[in-house]
């Protein structure tokens, strides 16, 4: 059988009906309770989640009919269920493995699955290789599985439906008195995913007066990604403008990545949000520690660092990089462009919820408004610029261009002093200005993604036009 899963920086990601589909999720499922009782694990539970997309609920209960008839124990959260809440719980349950089904951002027509270890960690790809290569070669004669009636009677399968114990985490962890007496204006846009429960609840029970769009289930997404960018975020923007409201949050697919629209009906970049925060819990709340970035991500945090005698760490694109340096580092916060982050105490994955809610919480404590909070940071470290494009190609065109990007270097005269170039992931060329560009393939879609960040705008973009040249992207 052919090497059908193929699993990216964000987990494994494929068409549903194409390759996603339910033998796949099957042989996963079998070569996880492989690794499992390879490891001696198999005592204890193994949590299970999914999203809205179409069919993940069947998936989720698929893959975990295999492992129950493998004897491994599975707790389902038999509910659309944020991913970092199933990370929470994998942590939380002291579990050895856990499992989202879920294509997070991505187009309508995919669905996913990713892979968590110990203390609700994104699987290394350590873990995510040996997995993969068993799965693609499980036949179907080797899937062990148990019908759900079966493994709900013997308690194999457990069922959760209930959110609170996350909930009540992310509750303990903000000031609830502060944001109370704010009397805030948040206007929420699941974009049809599973976050509206949980910001909902964390918001009401903080007294925000809250109201929510897109919060029903669609599985076409509205026919937009469910990605939260300045695209897609506009009638958010036009929501919080209308109603008055102080900020405007939305998530992904799975709520792991977040989007911020201020109170002028602005959307801040993911960028804008981990400076917001960095320089929230260094100097409002009194934390002190470094950050982490990939490398992909702003270097304004770097001034944010420096100028608190800290450090910001450089990592690849892909999370797992980023929780890693974190506990290796005791960092304050970590993230990405992208709009995932994290924040030391809590899960070591993304999480839009806890992200959203820390917000609320800066602009209860700094009373100001979201606009002027970031102003006054632009006016003491200075502002950079952020373009960045995808551009799609051929199947039989990617190891051409890799070879040609990877090996070769050849890149686009910039006409710009370069400092150095890095290949820790794709090609990052600095260049003595601070500005910096980054040329890499997406770990989860047939997509080259260019970065490029400058002190203005048109800077960045012109650069970007001189790599769809170089590369004949027109």
């Amino acid at each position: 059988m052919a090497d059908e899963i193929e699993f990216g920086t964000g987990g494994w990601r494929a068409i549903i009906a194409d390759t996603f589909t339910r033998l796949n999720v099957e042989r996963v499922a079998q070569a996880l309770a492989d690794r499992i009782h390879d490891e001696n694990q198999e005592h204890r539970p193994v949590v299970i989640g999914y999203d809205q997309r179409f069919l993940s609920p069947e998936f989720a209960w698929w893959a975990a009919e295999v492992l129950a008839g493998n004897d491994i124990v599975v707790r389902i959260i038999d509910r659309p269920a944020p991913t970092p809440m199933i990370m929470w719980t994998v942590r939380d349950l002291g579990c050895a493995y856990g499992m989202a089904v879920t294509a997070s951002h991505n187009p309508a027509t995919y669905n996913g699955l990713k892979v968590f270890t110990e203390g609700g960690r994104d699987a290394k790809v350590e873990i995510t290789e040996p997995i993969q290569h068993r799965a693609n070669s499980i036949s179907p004669k080797d899937i062990r599985r148990v019908h759900r009636t079966d493994a709900l009677r013997d308690g194999v399968i457990e069922v959760q439906t209930s959110m609170n114990w996350y909930i009540d985490a992310i509750l303990d962890h903000v000031d609830l008195e502060a944001i109370r007496h704010a009397h805030l204006k948040v206007v929420l846009d699941p974009m049809f995913g599973v976050s509206r429960t949980c910001l909902q609840t964390i918001l009401m029970t903080a007294r925000c007066d809250v109201d929510t769009i897109h919060e029903r289930r669609d599985t076409l997404f509205g026919g937009r990604l469910p990605s939260p960018n300045s695209r897609t975020l506009q009638t958010l923007a036009q929501e919080v403008v209308e109603r008055g409201a102080d900020i405007g949050i939305a998530t992904d697919g799975d709520a792991d990545r977040l989007g911020i629209i201020d109170d002028q009906g602005h959307f801040l970049h993911p960028n804008q949000i981990l400076v917001l925060l960095y320089t929230y819990l260094l100097e409002d709340k009194g934390w002190q520690g470094p950050c982490v970035r990939n490398l992909a991500t702003t270097h304004l945090l770097d001034r944010v660092a420096e100028a608190h005698g800290q450090t910001c760490y450089e990592v690849p694109v892909g999370f797992k990089w980023v929780s890693s340096k974190m506990a290796e580092t005791n960092a304050v916060i970590g993230g990405e462009s992208s709009g995932g982050l994290t924040v030391q105490g809590h899960i070591a994955g993304k999480d839009g919820v806890y992200a959203g809610t820390l917000l609320v919480e800066m602009i209860a404590k700094r009373d100001k408004k979201l606009s002027q909070i970031y102003a006054d940071i632009e006016e003491r470290y200075g502002r950079l610029e952020m373009v960045e494009d995808d551009f799609s190609f051929a199947p039989e065109d990617k190891e051409y261009l890799k070879r040609r990007i990877y090996q070769d270097k050849d890149l686009p005269d910039f006409g710009l002093e370069v400092d150095h170039i890095s290949d820790m992931d794709g090609v990052k060329v600095y260049f003595a200005n601070g500005g910096w560009i980054i040329v890499r393939f997406s770990g989860t879609e047939p997509l080259l993604r260019v970065f490029c960040e400058m002190p203005v705008a048109q800077m960045a973009r012109e650069c970007i036009d001189k790599v769809v040249k170089h590369y004949h992207f027109e």
